[in-house]
């Protein structure tokens, strides 16, 4: 195994190969355990939800955020709803504003078929 190649001679090691891939197996499985998983919780509305309901789902949005997870708030239209578009908007815009001390918004509402969707991050721990 070559261990520095620009050097004058170069300079070269005998290792047992096995033992040279197992042990790099063994540093990409630790470098992979390390990383941070991001896990997205979803949250379904519709342009009807009422104040209750909201709140109860706002709450539990906050809750994510605090734990760190991402959260994806999407409004659901069916049939003559998607004429209101503009209701679930101003929803997810409300929902956004009411967490805005916990997470911020990664994406803002855009419309994808019939689901308008936004996707908040949790705010970073100092």
């Amino acid at each position: 195994m070559e261990i520095a190649p620009s050097a004058t001679p170069p300079v070269c090691k005998v290792v047992d190969y096995k033992k040279f891939l197992y042990d790099q197996r063994k540093k990409q499985k630790e470098i992979k355990s390390k990383t941070a998983k991001v896990i997205v919780k979803e949250l379904r509305f519709r342009p009807t939800t009422d104040d209750h309901d909201f709140n109860f789902k706002m709450r539990h949005a906050t809750n994510f955020l605090q734990e760190g997870s991402k959260v994806k708030a999407f409004v659901v239209f069916r049939g003559r709803e998607f004429m209101f578009k503009n209701q679930g908007e101003v929803m997810l815009l409300k929902l956004a504003e009411a967490v805005e001390e916990y997470g911020s918004v990664e994406q803002l509402p855009r419309l994808e078929g019939k689901r308008m969707i936004m996707i908040l991050t949790p705010k970073r721990k100092k």
